[in-house]
């Protein structure tokens, strides 16, 4: 019966059964870890001690994997994140993720991407080992439950200016030209503009009406002059059900990440994504005039709450709308009280 490091880690050495066990205390900190090796101590002296199942984490995946595609919507996205979790933790046991482990995680991805993404990627973490446990593939406290999440800023996005938009333009296939430009006029999302089909186009209502990937709902989008043509010339070439596809492979587009971010290079434009052209849309929508209700009906918001993140952005509105009012014909000043006199 004793404790042992693993790197900054203490593991529990103890017997039950006559079988010797090992396993990870959770923590850096002595105290806590003599802690958890004098509750074992009890669990085995009580009967009630169940040895730790050895589960991989992608045999977790695997499970989780066929739960997600029969309850989630957005199980696709769990597999891009998937993807970053898998890539730090490597081939590890369930009950080797530790608080630790997962905190050093957080501080490795929040150098690589925003912390509302590492936070999503926490969540995906958290949600599984709480299946894990209901699936008796581990014991013990979800250790995700014990980490602090980042504190996000979702007011914080950037958007493309007229000129920037045009620089880049200017270094992208035209390809590549005419779907940034229908991206920034329809503001659908990449995976929505990949899947676009040609029957969900209606060019002679000029709107579309499509199934929102993320949210399984019907959009109906009015087309603009700029998306209208676009789709015109693409009419031409259809060769298949989607409206953008790949002419060498014929086949949809699945990423243009490599494309637009060397477009975004050649043109000297930073911090650009896919989403920035979404960030675009709504936030010209609301400087052009558009009110909230209108701008959180084209982007397909559940609510307006979603929306007001960009009514910060609409200063000219704003400003025109104040100087819309009317002047009233009496100009009323505040004056001070005159002062009493001491006799």
């Amino acid at each position: 019966m004793s404790l042992y490091r693993r790197g900054r880690t203490w593991y529990a050495d103890f017997y039950a059964d006559g079988k010797r066990i090992q396993e990870s205390t959770g923590t850096a900190n002595r105290r806590e870890a003599e802690k958890h090796l004098a509750l074992r101590l009890s669990e085995v002296q009580r009967g009630v001690f169940i040895k730790p199942v050895h589960v991989p984490l992608s045999e977790l995946w695997e499970r989780y994997i066929a739960y997600a595609k029969t309850h989630k919507r957005s199980w696709k996205r769990d597999e891009q994140m998937y993807a970053n979790l898998s890539r730090f933790f490597g081939p590890v046991h369930l009950n080797a993720i530790t608080p630790l482990r997962v905190e050093e995680f957080q501080q490795h991805r929040v150098r690589e991407v925003a912390a509302a993404t590492v936070n999503r990627e926490l969540a995906l973490l958290k949600h599984m080992l709480n299946l894990a446990e209901r699936w008796n593939f581990r014991q013990g406290q979800n250790p995700v439950r014990l980490v602090k999440f980042l504190p996000e800023n979702n007011l914080q996005f950037q958007t493309l200016s007229e000129e920037a938009e045009r620089a880049m333009l200017a270094c992208c296939p035209a390809y590549l030209q005419d779907m940034i430009v229908f991206g920034l006029n329809t503001g659908l999302r990449a995976g929505d503009i990949f899947d676009l089909k040609w029957e969900e186009v209606d060019l002679e209502q000029r709107k579309l009406n499509v199934m929102v990937q993320k949210t399984q709902r019907p959009l109906a989008i009015p087309l603009n002059d700029a998306a209208y043509g676009i789709l015109e010339a693409w009419r031409g070439m259809r060769k298949g059900p989607y409206v953008f596809y790949n002419q060498m492979t014929g086949d949809r587009f699945r990423d243009l990440k490599a494309g637009f971010k060397l477009a975004c290079k050649q043109s000297g434009v930073e911090g650009i994504t896919w989403h920035t052209l979404r960030h675009t849309f709504a936030s010209r929508l609301l400087r052009n005039g558009s009110d909230i209700v209108t701008v959180k009906e084209l982007l397909g918001h559940s609510t307006v709450v979603v929306t007001m993140r960009y009514a910060h952005t609409n200063d000219e509105a704003k400003s025109r709308a104040v100087k819309a009012l009317k002047a009233s014909d009496r100009i009323v000043t505040v004056r001070a009280k005159p002062r009493r006199i001491k006799q």
